[in-house]
């Protein structure tokens, strides 16, 4: 095979939401950064309503980019992924907006576009998991959406998209606030049925149910503290507070564990002798998981709702995604140690088995997003 012409120059292209950013800091930055690495000039996709950056990342691949800057927020970020799967083309993150999920659970710089433009350019490539999810609508359509951080059905969802948007421009993330008081008006729960990597179906009444590739949200929240975003598997955490008492030790677990103990050496010590399971929080782990709800059910993506699913299918697709990340950051990221598969024997005595709710079918093979789904029913 001959060997690569190392006179080629490189080239990046650049995805970018025209609302969330701006342009001619963008691209002086840009420019800059490409001529110090020696690259060529940059090429520019701009997003738009009706396509928020998959269909125009496919075009930079076609067009030969060496490297994809998603410049945007977290919708603009999973729609350049959903175009870059399996591709071995890296994603730069460019963070704008209000969440920046991804590049907050990969350590990333928040707020500094030169330090993030210079890291699409010179920084190193960190493989990393996508969670991809089938989903058929009530009116029986099916859609085929790709994840990188977490997905979530229930009162995450029905928060999400009760969250106003102007408000959320000016306030950011405490506009949930607002939303959250009004996704907590009458009854929350969602009946769910589910299959997890092949075990038999089961129920389970919840308000919240997340699977995630990453554990970390804003506000120092660590919701899956044992989440790994290259080990092959979804965490799992399912919410199902009964009164005041339930959503306490939700809080409890979640801020308090989760989000201050777990952090220090201390602090994981104290842990070890204090920290037990409770009936509102249950964590599970797996590669596959079906869902059902009683009653077509709002979902999320990365912080965006895409309407109502009556059922869903999600699975892990190992290392599909690659990422440029700073070279300081490429020994940090290890997968998770803990590797553990389904419920938790506690877990299967809660949940209690009941007739087979999913067709069989539903665990065939996943198959390429935009192809067509034989056989595979949700």
């Amino acid at each position: 095979m001959a060997a690569p012409d190392a006179s080629v120059t490189k080239t990046a292209a650049v995805v970018y939401n025209p609302i969330k950013v701006d342009l001619d800091a963008l691209r002086a930055s840009v420019g800059a950064a490409a001529a110090r690495a020696g690259w060529g000039e940059s090429r520019w996709y701009e997003t738009s309503e009706a396509d928020p950056g998959e269909g125009m990342t496919r075009q930079a691949v076609d067009e030969g980019a060496d490297v994809v800057l998603a410049a945007g927020g977290d919708g603009t970020v999973r729609a350049v992924a959903q175009g870059l799967r399996d591709s071995g083309i890296p994603l730069g993150l460019l963070p704008s907006g209000t969440g920046n999920l991804l590049a907050r659970n990969l350590n990333l710089t928040l707020g500094n576009l030169d330090d993030s433009v210079a890291t699409a350019f010179e920084g190193t490539d960190r493989k990393i998991d996508l969670g991809i999810v089938e989903v058929r609508r009530p009116a029986g359509d099916r859609d085929r959406l790709v994840f990188l951080v977490m997905a979530g059905i229930g009162l995450d969802a029905q928060m999400i998209e009760n969250t106003d948007t102007d408000l959320k421009k000016r306030v950011g993330w405490l506009a949930y606030v607002d939303a959250i008081r009004k996704s907590l008006r009458g009854d929350n729960n969602v009946r769910l049925r589910f299959q997890l990597d092949g075990a038999p179906p089961r129920s389970m009444r919840v308000h919240t149910l997340i699977m995630g590739n990453c554990g970390s949200l804003p506000a120092n929240i660590l919701l899956l503290p044992e989440a790994s975003v290259d080990d092959g598997l979804f965490d799992i955490v399912a919410l199902r507070p009964q009164g005041l008492f339930g959503w306490v030790q939700i809080w409890v677990k979640i801020v308090w564990e989760n989000g201050v103990l777990r952090r220090s050496n201390v602090g994981r010590k104290l842990l070890n002798g204090l920290s037990r399971e409770v009936r509102a929080l249950s964590y599970l782990k797996g590669k596959e998981l079906i869902l059902r709800p009683e009653r077509p059910t709002v979902f999320e993506l990365d912080g965006d709702t895409f309407g109502e699913a009556a059922a869903l299918k999600a699975w892990v697709d190992p290392l599909a995604l690659t990422v440029r990340i700073p070279q300081s950051e490429a020994d940090r990221l290890p997968a998770a140690e803990h590797t553990e598969e389904g419920p938790s024997p506690e877990e299967q005595e809660d949940l209690p088995p009941e007739e087979s709710a999913i067709d069989p079918a539903d665990a065939a093979p996943p198959v390429e997003v935009g192809s067509p789904v034989p056989g595979s029913r949700v």
